[in-house]
C-alpha cells in the first residue's frame, strides 16, 4: 500500500502531460511524441502475447545475466589479487580503471570486430561490471578489521573458515552495494549493445526496430519491460544475498 502512492502519482503526471501534447497538436501526432498510458499498456499486452516478445525477453535475460555473472567473478578475483599483492595492484589497477573510464560504445563496437554480434551484448555487459564489483569488494578487503585476521592465525582457522566467518560478513555491504550497482549496469550497456549490433532476438533489437518504424507505444512498452527485468533482477539478487548472508558467521 505505502508503495501505491508514488507509481500513481507519477502515471497522473504522465497522463496529464500526454493529455496536454494532444490539446497543443490538436489531436494530430499525439502518439509520435507522447502517448498516452493506457495506449502503451495495450502495446505491451498485444506483445506479451506473441512468442517473439517471451523469446527476445528470455534471450536477452540469458545474455546479460550471463555477462553479469562472468563480471562479478572477474571482478572478485582481481580484487582478491590486488589486495594481496602490490605487484598485482600496479599491473591491474591501471586496466580496470581504464575501462571503466572508456565510453562504452566505444567498447561495443570494438569487441562487434572481434567477435560475433550474439556475443558481444554478454561481453560488454561484463566488461561494465567488472570495475564496479572490484572496486566496491577492494574498499571493503582494505576496510577489514586487521585484528580479525590475526585472531583467525592465532586459533588457526583454515582458508575456508576465513573465508565464511570473516570475510564474507565483513564484506557483506560491499557484495550488495556491487550488485546493486552492477545489476543496472549490466542491464543499460547490455541491452545498449543490443541495440548497436541487433542479436536476433533480443530487447535491444526490438526497441531499434520500434524507433525505426515510429512505433512509440510498442518503444515505451518494451523500455518498461528492460526497466522492470533489471529491477526483478536486482531485487532477486539482494534477496539471495542476504538469505545466505543469515548463514555466514554461524
Amino acid at each position: 500500500m505505502y508503495a501505491l502512492p508514488a507509481p500513481a502519482f507519477w502515471l497522473g503526471v504522465w497522463q496529464v502531460c500526454a493529455f496536454l501534447v494532444d490539446r497543443r497538436l490538436g489531436g494530430r501526432g499525439n502518439e509520435l511524441l507522447l502517448p498516452y498510458p493506457a495506449s502503451v499498456w495495450t502495446a505491451l499486452a498485444a506483445m506479451a502475447g506473441t512468442g517473439e516478445f517471451w523469446g527476445a525477453v528470455l534471450t536477452s535475460l540469458g545474455r546479460i545475466a550471463l555477462g553479469l555473472a562472468w563480471g562479478v567473478t572477474i571482478g572478485a578475483v582481481l580484487a582478491i589479487f590486488t589486495c594481496a599483492s602490490p605487484w598485482a595492484d600496479r599491473l591491474l589497477s591501471p586496466a580496470v580503471r581504464v575501462v571503466r573510464a572508456a565510453p562504452v560504445a566505444s567498447f561495443i563496437l570494438l569487441v562487434l570486430l572481434w567477435t560475433g554480434r550474439n556475443t558481444v551484448p554478454a561481453v560488454i555487459a561484463a566488461m561494465m561490471v567488472t570495475p564496479v564489483v572490484w572496486d566496491n569488494l577492494s574498499r571493503g578487503i582494505q576496510a577489514m578489521d586487521p585484528r580479525l585476521l590475526e585472531l583467525a592465525r592465532c586459533y588457526r582457522f583454515s582458508r575456508w573458515k576465513r573465508v565464511v566467518l570473516i570475510y564474507l560478513p565483513a564484506l557483506r555491504s560491499y557484495i550488495l552495494t556491487a550488485l546493486t550497482t552492477a545489476t543496472g549496469l549490466a542491464w543499460k550497456s547490455g541491452v545498449a549493445a543490443e541495440v548497436l549490433c541487433l542479436p536476433e532476438p533480443s530487447l535491444g533489437q526490438r526497441i531499434y526496430y520500434t524507433k525505426y518504424y515510429l512505433d512509440i507505444p510498442e518503444l515505451f512498452a518494451w523500455t518498461a519491460v528492460t526497466v522492470a527485468l533489471s529491477m526483478a533482477l536486482e531485487r532477486l539478487l539482494r534477496a539471495c544475498v542476504a538469505r545466505w548472508g543469515r548463514g555466514w558467521g554461524r
